[in-house]
């Protein structure tokens, strides 16, 4: 039975170490799950969990010594996809992407000359230079003369940091590209799962 997922010898090794870490002495299998969109891709989520706990309409497949969990309503998004390890750790390679990535209220778009401008500028420039503290930002699309980014990656966790990668962004993206005139943040509003916030509320 071919398997719906690939996952490469060196990412397969580093996540049955990971696995063996876990407590207890049930077996425990990689859940993966599309969780949503994220700019031009799906965001998903891994997670170890005892493979006793697998929902009805899960499908199970094993990569050698490793048992992985997706639901089944996931298969057409995932099947295809590859598990890599990069410099940054593990990546999804998928060929599989959302439809049309669009933030409900937003009409920006995700082409023309400024949004290509920004899209190259943070490729090239940005990420490379946070990529090392794990995180990343994307262009979601512009709207007139102003971008909306998402951030992403190890530095949403950090408020401090997040600020100020912020503001290192905007300044650097508003300097180089003197089209626009503003930044929008979106990456709170996108996602109803950001912890920081709810952690400074009080």
């Amino acid at each position: 039975m071919s398997t719906i997922l690939t996952i490469a010898p060196d990412a397969l090794d580093m996540i049955v170490k990971l696995r063996d870490n876990e407590p207890g002495d049930d077996e425990f299998a990689l859940s993966l799950a599309v969780t949503g969109v994220r700019g031009i891709q799906y965001s998903y989520e891994l997670a170890f969990v005892p493979l006793a706990d697998k929902g009805i309409d899960w499908i199970l497949e094993r990569h050698g010594d490793l048992a992985v969990i997706l639901p089944e309503e996931d298969v057409p998004k995932l099947d295809g996809a590859s598990l890599e390890l990069t410099e940054s750790g593990l990546a999804m390679n998928n060929p599989n992407v959302p439809t049309s990535p669009s933030i409900p209220g937003l009409k920006a778009e995700l082409t023309g000359p400024l949004a290509e401008q920004v899209d190259q500028f943070l490729t090239e420039q940005i990420n490379p230079a946070i990529a090392m503290h794990g995180g990343g930002a994307e262009l979601v699309g512009v709207d007139g003369t102003t971008a909306y980014l998402r951030l992403y990656g190890g530095c949403q966790g950090c408020g401090m940091a997040q600020v100020t990668l912020r503001q290192g962004i905007e300044r650097a993206l508003l300097e180089n590209i003197p089209e626009l005139t503003a930044i929008v943040d979106v990456t709170d509003h996108a996602s109803g799962e950001n912890p920081y916030y709810h952690a400074h509320a009080h």
